[in-house]
């Protein structure tokens, strides 16, 4: 970060630290918010996703070979070959913005064109079956088949645009890059391909989806079906399933201290949540092994050292992202959005693609959230225009973006995000 850009932050720093009305009881309870999001991200998405997932961004710097990423993803490879691999790589990540982060980072600095970086930077949080299929039973058909056509059309047209806009500045990225020929690797193909899908499923079984449907049952014997939203050290904040099945548009804030008993609706998916620490571990096991057998010293020091350097760039934005993001949330309630995003005018698709864009959504957690918003009166068009933008963006992840590609590319990511979300929704409004 350059000395000015420090200035910058530690002026509005100070500023913010100035001017901020703590004796306001909305801000003030909008603080406790935001710190109560930290702690839940920090428990349940840091070791789990982000971790293994800063681990993978400093292996494939360390271990992909630059021409094997230039050949498969590079700007002279074959589109279809390089958009297809970025765009279906969301159906195997089911993971949220800020966990695809790090990788997105680790292929953009070994040479990969901004077009299929950027089809894989939105593919991951925004395609994979699960999503799919919880968005079709839980919210509709029709909004299911929405999701998954608009998901995998926008992955390849962003890119495709990306690439276009910054042709001429990509070009001198990837010249100014170049680099002699890398020795041979000390492992054979199939080495590294093991070593790399063992690594992404340590990733996707540490991230496994936990549906959160419980049924919980108080101290004073009182019995409630519910869907988690957090789970803080002190508390639970639910929604209630209703009589009808459906959630309630309420949510509620449950003191552990008077909780009994937690138990998790049975699934096959949390059949497996329940075992994902076996099978995480199982994996980083097979890791472990298989580098302490096929690498040498030298290579897992650079490899430790990248991950590193990942984490030193990544992780402070990330908490710093979804900090803010508590505290907005705080000041500007799910129910204040709700009654915005009403009917299908363009207004309405803008700012549920907006909040979308800057609202934080762990995996899958924007299905319960657009149930709600939905028995709160968000129309269909906007609920598939927050579908849209919501996963494959944040506030935390928009400062990663930043810091790997510059100011002017993030910005049209995001508003070609939008704006194409907004277009669809809109469109998807009309004839839903």
């Amino acid at each position: 970060m350059s000395d000015r850009k420090k200035f910058a932050c530690l002026v509005g720093i100070f500023v913010v630290a100035y001017y901020l009305p703590l004796g306001n009881p909305k801000v003030t309870s909008a603080i406790l918010e935001a710190f109560r999001l930290l702690q839940w991200y920090a428990i349940h998405h840091t070791l789990a996703c982000v971790v293994p997932a800063m681990f993978i961004a400093g292996a494939i710097s360390t271990f992909l070979s630059q021409a094997s990423v230039m050949r498969y993803l590079g700007p002279t490879a074959s589109k279809p070959v390089a958009y297809g691999v970025a765009s279906v790589s969301g159906m195997v990540l089911a993971v949220c913005s800020c966990s695809v982060l790090p990788m997105f980072a680790g292929i953009y600095a070994m040479g990969a064109g901004l077009g299929p970086a950027s089809a894989f930077l939105y593919s991951g949080p925004a395609i994979n079956v699960m999503a799919i299929f919880l968005s079709a039973r839980v919210l509709g058909l029709d909004l299911g088949i929405g999701r998954v056509t608009g998901a995998v059309t926008f992955a390849v047209i962003i890119g495709v645009l990306m690439a276009a806009f910054f042709r001429t500045s990509e070009q001198k990225r990837i010249e100014a890059a170049q680099l002699p020929d890398a020795p041979a690797s000390p492992r054979a193909l199939w080495q590294t391909a093991l070593y790399f899908v063992c690594m992404i499923l340590l990733l996707v079984f540490s991230d496994w989806y936990n549906t959160n449907d419980v049924t919980i049952t108080t101290k004073d014997g009182a019995t409630i079906s519910a869907n988690i939203r957090y789970d803080t050290q002190n508390a639970l904040d639910i929604q209630p399933y209703e009589a009808d099945g459906r959630l309630s548009s309420e949510v509620r804030r449950l003191d552990k201290a008077a909780i009994a008993t937690i138990k998790p609706v049975p699934s096959f998916t949390q059949t497996v949540h329940g075992v994902k620490w076996y099978l995480a571990g199982a994996m980083g096991l097979l890791v472990l092994l298989m580098v302490w057998r096929w690498f040498s010293t030298d290579e897992i020091k650079e490899w430790m050292s990248a991950t590193w350097d990942f984490s030193l760039m990544i992780v402070p934005l990330l908490f710093g992202g979804v900090f803010v993001t508590g505290f907005i949330g705080g000041v500007i309630p799910e129910k204040a959005v709700a009654s915005v995003v009403g009917g299908n005018s363009l207004l309405s698709n803008f700012v549920a693609s907006f909040v979308g864009m800057v609202w934080y959504f762990a995996t899958l957690t924007e299905i319960p959230i657009v149930e709600m918003l939905m028995r709160l009166g968000m129309g269909k068009g906007p609920a598939l225009s927050l579908l849209l933008a919501g996963p494959a963006l944040s506030l935390p992840s928009i400062l990663v973006i930043y810091r790997v590609i510059g100011a002017r590319k993030t910005l049209v990511f995001c508003l070609l995000t939008v704006v194409m979300s907004t277009a669809v929704g809109f469109v998807f409004g009309k004839v839903a």
